[in-house]
């Protein structure tokens, strides 16, 4: 299994599910060039997805998914980094779309929930759960425009209590599969909160009048993403389809083990997977490939070594980051407490995300003026990389932050709510 190159220890229940991420892996690779080039995502991937039974990859078994955890996550995501990044990194999305279900449930059995507030939680946890093992592609939606000094994503949309539901209001800037999710799962702010407290999760279907998808994007990155972002239009959502308990959302990420809502270090995956794929093409070229004159490999060259040798070291530096991070999140019992590895993160997302990108470098100096095509492994790799240097925080950020926190022994929050007028 291509996973087992990241997690080398898997069970035998984690290799069955590998065996569903390598069938689809094939297809992914064949649309990849094609899904780049026009910068859309393929729709044929949902249905392959779902046929896999991944959708439901982290779902448990109870509500009808596969049971698969973070190394599972990891596994999938960077086996498909090496086929269709695009893909993986959409895929990355909807699952952390399950942390909405499994956190709340958690806080939910260490009694941070009042009697009266758990049945409405976990009804929404529930049907979030069976949606996603059912086959329901979800698009996670938090990220906004609006920026403060607080925190890394602020929430600007705001969520209106009427008869029956709520009316959303707002703009999200990013998030994958635009118009190919069947639900976009959507962070907005209850009108009277100022803080995270009143920070609630909707699910808002793809059609529902009021909802308009964004101009497509032309980024810096991975192309075929469908990561145009929506506009929210007066949008009506029923209260069944919402989780809108003040509090919930705080209570829910303190449950998880580090990272954000504790699967961050999956979107690491697909660029290492990325990462490994123009490092073997690079390498595949250049053992093969020789010199008119000589005979002798392109390889043997001694400025070929030397690129060799630094994409390797980088390649190995991005593989220890991702591996330590994973073992700190999913050890049982934990040996490290929440804090430090919160801190781990900060720093080991940007030294992976660094690291895969000089690899990427690596690649398209090796390959020389004619293989510097956009079509071509190292100029799509070099796109795809390029965007993890700024997802979600830069190195720099998170070397900042880690840096306060050692000094000042206070970390940032990660969601705020945005000022009243800032959204108007």
């Amino acid at each position: 299994m291509i996973g087992a190159r990241l997690v080398e220890d898997m069970t035998d229940a984690e290799r069955e599910r590998a065996q569903r991420v390598d069938a689809v892996l094939p297809a992914l690779r064949a649309a990849a060039e094609e899904a780049d080039r026009l910068g859309a995502f393929p729709p044929t991937h949902v249905d392959l997805l779902r046929d896999a039974g991944l959708l439901g990859l982290v779902v448990p078994e109870k509500f009808g998914g596969l049971g698969g955890t973070l190394r599972d996550l990891a596994a999938a995501t960077f086996a498909m980094g090496t086929a269709c990044p695009s893909t993986a990194l959409a895929y990355f999305f909807h699952n952390t779309s399950a942390s909405r279900g499994l956190l709340p449930l958690e806080a939910i059995d260490a009694g941070l929930f009042a009697d009266d507030e758990i049945p409405v939680v976990r009804a929404f946890a529930e049907k979030l759960l069976t949606r996603m093992a059912d086959g329901c592609w979800l698009a996670n939606f938090a990220s906004e425009a609006i920026k403060t000094a607080a925190a890394n994503i602020t929430i600007a949309t705001t969520a209106r209590k009427v008869d029956g539901g709520w009316i959303l209001q707002g703009e999200k800037s990013f998030g994958c599969a635009t118009g190919v999710a069947d639900y976009y799962l959507t962070s907005a702010k209850i009108e009277g909160y100022d803080t995270a407290e009143g920070l609630a999760t909707f699910f808002v279907p793809r059609d529902a009048p009021g909802v308009h998808v964004r101009a497509p994007w032309d980024g810096l990155g991975m192309r075929a993403t469908a990561n145009n972002g929506i506009r929210l239009d007066e949008v009506f959502i029923p209260q069944d389809e919402a989780l809108a308990v003040p509090g919930a959302f705080t209570k829910m990420l303190s449950m998880s083990r580090g990272s954000f809502v504790g699967n961050q270090l999956a979107i690491a995956a697909v660029y290492t997977g990325c990462a490994q794929n123009v490092y073997d093409e690079m390498l595949a070229t250049a053992t093969t490939k020789t010199f008119a004159d000589t005979g002798d490999p392109i390889a043997s060259s001694p400025v070929h070594q030397v690129l060799i040798g630094e994409m390797t070291r980088q390649l190995q530096t991005a593989y220890l980051w991702l591996r330590y991070q994973l073992a700190v999140e999913t050890a049982e019992p934990p040996f490290k407490p929440k804090q430090e590895v919160f801190t781990q993160w900060r720093l080991g997302k940007g030294a992976v995300t660094e690291a895969c990108f000089q690899v990427a470098l690596g690649a398209f100096k090796a390959g020389g003026t004619s293989a510097a095509a956009m079509s071509g492994v190292a100029g799509r790799a070099l796109r795809d990389l390029a965007m993890g240097l700024v997802m979600t925080f830069p190195a720099e950020r998170g070397m900042l932050e880690v840096a306060r926190i050692v000094t000042d022994a206070k970390a940032n929050e990660l969601f705020a709510t945005a000022p009243a007028e800032a959204g108007r």
